[in-house]
């Protein structure tokens, strides 16, 4: 939720299309999935704060939507990968 706020209020140019789109991916998704936005923005920042762990990434152009197909629900996950991270092994 805190990303999508400052993306909106951030000082960087960000395009009022890409910022109504994304309103509306979420609405589907909601719709969909029969789940809360608060629920998708909320498992968006986690997926986030463990992949940046690994890997570096675009989170502008990160995508997380559920969807229902056949009485299941997927998570489907477009994660744009700018690369990678050394791990140290323990």
């Amino acid at each position: 939720m805190l990303d999508i706020l400052n993306r909106i209020f951030a000082k960087e140019t960000v395009n009022s299309k890409d910022v109504a789109k994304e309103r509306l991916r979420l609405v589907l998704v909601h719709d969909r999935a029969s789940v809360s936005s608060d629920f998708i923005n909320a498992l968006k920042e986690d997926l986030i704060k463990v992949i940046r762990e690994y890997l570096e990434i675009d989170e502008e152009q990160l995508s997380v939507n559920l969807e229902n197909e056949d009485n299941s629900v997927a998570l489907i996950a477009n994660i744009p990968v700018r690369g990678f991270k050394k791990v140290v092994n323990e």
